[in-house]
């Protein structure tokens, strides 16, 4: 079972994609994408040039004591990144 979070998080990409990220200060080494999308919406552009993107990555990825399934966000406005939800294992 999954839970919803919207905690802000860091994140370090390599070729694109999310590689690392930390959230509630343990980090997160992504092991695979397991799935990618994009939504965008006009009413979510701040300029012109901007795309109004928010572009989702379901990511596979262990911590410290285990490993888990999550939804991570990128907003293309802002440049910020949220874990959107969890799948945690043992």
């Amino acid at each position: 079972m999954s839970r919803r979070y919207g905690d802000p998080i860091e994140v370090w990409t390599r070729d694109g994609e999310p590689g690392r990220f930390v959230w509630r200060d343990r980090l997160h080494v992504v092991h695979r994408v397991l799935d990618h999308w994009v939504v965008a919406k006009e009413g979510w552009k701040t300029s012109p040039a901007d795309p109004g993107e928010r572009r989702f990555w379901r990511v596979e990825a262990a911590r410290d004591g285990g490993t888990g399934a999550y939804e991570l966000r990128f907003d293309t406005s802002s440049g910020g990144w949220l874990l959107m939800r969890a799948w945690e294992g043992d």
